[in-house]
C-alpha cells in the first residue's frame, strides 16, 4: 500500500520537476602545447537517464551537437584539423527510432587550434546541442569560454526559445524601471485558493460522471466482485487499489499537456484561441449532445475493452487491478468524455494550463473512484444507492442540452478571433435562452426523445429543474435588447463581449472607451496628452479579461478613472486578423529559428512575452508616455484592488 501510494505522490510531483531540471551542463579548459597552440576541452556533465548526442549524426534522427567558434579569423587564430569527441555509445533510440551515437554520464570534447596573435587572452564559441531522456527531449544553447591562461569556467545553458532582443528588434520597448516587473509573480493569480476551486470544480465533474448510465451502474457490480472473491481485508485493501488506479489514470491524462506546455509559453493560448480546434470542439461536443440524447451510441472499439477486461481477468495482482480500473475508464468514456473534454478545453484556454488541467483531473479522478473504495469498505451501504432507472436517461438528457450550451461556447471562440461576425453578442444568448426553454419544456413533459418509451414523468424535482432553467431563460432575455448590453453580468466572458453586437455601437471598445488596438499609435497620443497609458493585453476568447471589463470597469469610480486619467491600449494576443504586408516581420531566435509575425495576435502576444516575460490574459501594466513601468503589473483581481491599482500609478505619474 505505501509503495502504490509513494509511485501515485512521485508521479504527481514530477509533473512540475521534469520542466525545470538542467540536464547537461559544461565545463571548459585549456591545455598549452606550445606557445601557440592551445587544446580547448569542453567538458560535459549529463545527468542519469538523459542522453547528449554526438556531432557525427545520420539525418533523420536527433540534432547532432554544432560548436562554432566566434573570433575565429586570420588575425586571431586557426582550428586545427576536425574537433575530437570521446568515444560514443551507438544504440536504438527509442525517440528516433533508429539507431544514434551519443554520450552518458560524461563526455569530453577538444579541439585544437593555433594564435595568430598571441594577446588573446580568451577564444570563445557556441555550442548548440540536443538532450534526451525516454520521454522528452530539450533544445539549449551555451556560450563557451576558454580563458588561455589554464583556468577552468562553469557554463550557463541558455534556452534556444529565447530571441533576439537587440535594437534592431521593433517589437521591443525601451521600458524604464523595469525592476517593478521582478517584484511580479505570473502567477499571482493561480494561488492556492484558486487551485483548490479547480480542484473542487473537478470533482464536482467526477460526481457528474457518476450519475451517469455508464457508470452508476457499475458501483454494486464492481463493488461486489471485490467482496465476493475475497475476504473482507483482502477486499477493502484491493478497493483502496483500485481507487487509487482509477485516479492514477486520469491524472496521467494531463501530463502530456505539460510537456507540450513546457516548449512555448504561448503554445496553450495559441491551441486554445486556433479556430480550426474550436470547431473541431464544437463538432465533437455536437456529437456527445445528440449521443446523449439517445439518436446513437458513442463507444470504444469493443475489442480494446474485451483485451483489457482479459487481462484483468487473467492477471492476478495489482497488475490485474490495474486493468479492472483501466477497463472501467473505457467501458465509461461515452460518458465522460465529453465532461473531461469541457475540463481539458477550459484548462488550456486559462492561466495556469497544464497544472490547472492536472489539479482538474485529480478531482474528477477521486471522485469517481470513491464511491467503489467507500462501497466496498462498508457494503451495507449499497442498500442505500437508489436503483438504475428512467431517472438516470434523463440525467444524461440534460447533459446533452448542457453539451450543446458548450458546443456554441467553442464556435463563439472561432467566430470572435477570425471576426466571422455568425455569433454576435445577441445571436449566441439568443441559442442559449432557445436551448434553456427546451430543457425546461423536456423536464416537464412536454415532449420525447426516440430512445424513451414514455415522456419524462411530471415530478416535484422535475418541475424545480424547470423552472430553474425557465428562470435562466428569463434572465438572459434582456441581454437580446439594444439597451441589454449591461446584461448577463453572471455569464461575463463566457458570453461575447458587448461591443460584439448586432446593433450599432459607438466603437469596438469595452463600455465606448475611446480604445487603441495599435501601440505606437496609442503612445503618440498618450505623449500628445501627457497621459499614462494602460495597456492591456487581452484575448477575444480570453474569459477573465471579459468578467474584468463587465465587472470592474462598469463600476462608476473605476470607469472614470480609466475614461478621464488613461489612455487605454488593448491588444488582443488572438486576433487572427492578418497584418498589412509591410507590419509583417520575421523575428530570428538566438538558435537560427525564425518565428513569422503575420496576424495582430503574434505581434501582441510577442510583445508581451519579450518585453513583460509574460503569456497570460488579462494582463495590465500603466506606462507613462516615456514608457517608464508606473507600477508593478496586475491581473484578473477584485474591484478594490484594482481600482487601488490604478490611483497608485495616476499619484506616480504626477
Amino acid at each position: 500500500m505505501r509503495k502504490i501510494l509513494c509511485l501515485f505522490i512521485g508521479i504527481f510531483l514530477s509533473i512540475n520537476s521534469i520542466k525545470s531540471q538542467e540536464p547537461v551542463s559544461f565545463t571548459t579548459s585549456v591545455n598549452s602545447i606550445s606557445e601557440n597552440k592551445y587544446e580547448l576541452i569542453t567538458t560535459s556533465n549529463i545527468e542519469k537517464d538523459w542522453r547528449l548526442y554526438s556531432q557525427y549524426l545520420t539525418d533523420g534522427g536527433a540534432i547532432p551537437t554544432e560548436f562554432t567558434f566566434k573570433n575565429e579569423s586570420s588575425d586571431s587564430f586557426n582550428l586545427i584539423g576536425k574537433m575530437v569527441e570521446s568515444e560514443s555509445i551507438t544504440k536504438f533510440d527509442p525517440i528516433f527510432q533508429l539507431d544514434q551515437s551519443y554520450f552518458i554520464n560524461s563526455n569530453t570534447f577538444k579541439q585544437v587550434i593555433e594564435i595568430n596573435n598571441l594577446d588573446i587572452l580568451k577564444v570563445y564559441a557556441n555550442i548548440i546541442f540536443q538532450a534526451c531522456d525516454d520521454s522528452l527531449c530539450i533544445f539549449r544553447e551555451s556560450e563557451l569560454v576558454f580563458n588561455l591562461d589554464g583556468s577552468s569556467e562553469s557554463i550557463k545553458n541558455e534556452d534556444l526559445t529565447t530571441l533576439i532582443t537587440d535594437g534592431s528588434n521593433p517589437l521591443v520597448f525601451d521600458l524604464k524601471n523595469t525592476k517593478l516587473l521582478e517584484t511580479y509573480s505570473s502567477d499571482q493569480s493561480i494561488s492556492g485558493n484558486n487551485y483548490l476551486d479547480l480542484l473542487i470544480l473537478g470533482f464536482l465533474g467526477g460526481l457528474l460522471a457518476l450519475l451517469t448510465p455508464c457508470v452508476f451502474p457499475m458501483i454494486p457490480l464492481t463493488v461486489s466482485f471485490f467482496t465476493n472473491k475475497d475476504s473482507k481485508s483482502n477486499s477493502s485493501f484491493n478497493a483502496v487499489i483500485y481507487g487509487l488506479f482509477i485516479v492514477l489514470i486520469y491524472l496521467c491524462l494531463s501530463i502530456p499537456f505539460h510537456f507540450v506546455e513546457s516548449l512555448d509559453p504561448e503554445i496553450l493560448n495559441t491551441i486554445s484561441t486556433n479556430a480550426v480546434l474550436n470547431v473541431l470542439f464544437f463538432v465533437i461536443f455536437i456529437i456527445f449532445a445528440f449521443s446523449f440524447f439517445g439518436f446513437y451510441e458513442i463507444t470504444i472499439p469493443s475489442s480494446w475493452i474485451n483485451s483489457i477486461d482479459s487481462k484483468s481477468n487473467s492477471i492476478g495482482g495489482f497488475i490485474g487491478i490495474f486493468f479492472m480500473a483501466l477497463t472501467l475508464v473505457l467501458v465509461s468514456f461515452s460518458c465522460t468524455g465529453p465532461i473531461l473534454g469541457s475540463l481539458l478545453v477550459g484548462s488550456i484556454s486559462s492561466q495556469g494550463g497544464a497544472m490547472q488541467l492536472s489539479v482538474g483531473m485529480l478531482g474528477f479522478g477521486v471522485a469517481l473512484a470513491l464511491p467503489f473504495t467507500l462501497f466496498a469498505l462498508f457494503p451495507n451501504m449499497l442498500k442505500s444507492l437508489p436503483k438504475s432507472g428512467r431517472w438516470m436517461n434523463t440525467f444524461k438528457i440534460i447533459l446533452g442540452f448542457l453539451e450543446l450550451g458548450f458546443a456554441f461556447k467553442f464556435l463563439s471562440n472561432a467566430d470572435l478571433v477570425e471576426h466571422w461576425g455568425i455569433l454576435k453578442r445577441e445571436i449566441f444568448i439568443g441559442i442559449w435562452v432557445i436551448i434553456s426553454i427546451l430543457l425546461s419544456l423536456y423536464l416537464i413533459g412536454f415532449y420525447k426523445f426516440p430512445n424513451e418509451s414514455h415522456v419524462v414523468k411530471r415530478s416535484k424535482f422535475n418541475m424545480i429543474l424547470s423552472l430553474m432553467f425557465l428562470g435562466f431563460a428569463i434572465y438572459l432575455s434582456p441581454a437580446l435588447l439594444p439597451s441589454g448590453s449591461n446584461s448577463a453580468r453572471l455569464l461575463s466572458g463566457f458570453t461575447p463581449p458587448s461591443f460584439y453586437s448586432i446593433y450599432p455601437k459607438p466603437n469596438d471598445c469595452p463600455l465606448g472607451f475611446n480604445c487603441f488596438k495599435d501601440f505606437n499609435k496609442g503612445l503618440e497620443y498618450a505623449k500628445e496628452k501627457n497621459k499614462p497609458i494602460l495597456l492591456d493585453f487581452t484575448g477575444w476568447a480570453c474569459v477573465n479579461c471579459r468578467r474584468v471589463e463587465e465587472n470592474i470597469w462598469t463600476d462608476p469610480n473605476v470607469f472614470d478613472l480609466i475614461n478621464e486619467n488613461f489612455v487605454l491600449i488593448s491588444l488582443y494576443v488572438d486576433d487572427r486578423k492578418e497584418l498589412k504586408l509591410t507590419d509583417q516581420l520575421d523575428l530570428k531566435y538566438k538558435s537560427g529559428k525564425i518565428k513569422e509575425i503575420r496576424t495582430i495576435g503574434d505581434k501582441s502576444a510577442t510583445i508581451q512575452a519579450l518585453n513583460f516575460k509574460s503569456a497570460s490574459q488579462p494582463y495590465y501594466v500603466l506606462l507613462d508616455p516615456n514608457l517608464k513601468i508606473l507600477n508593478s503589473p496586475i491581473q484578473y483581481t477584485s474591484k478594490e484592488v484594482y481600482q487601488n491599482w490604478l490611483e497608485e500609478g495616476l499619484r506616480e505619474f504626477k
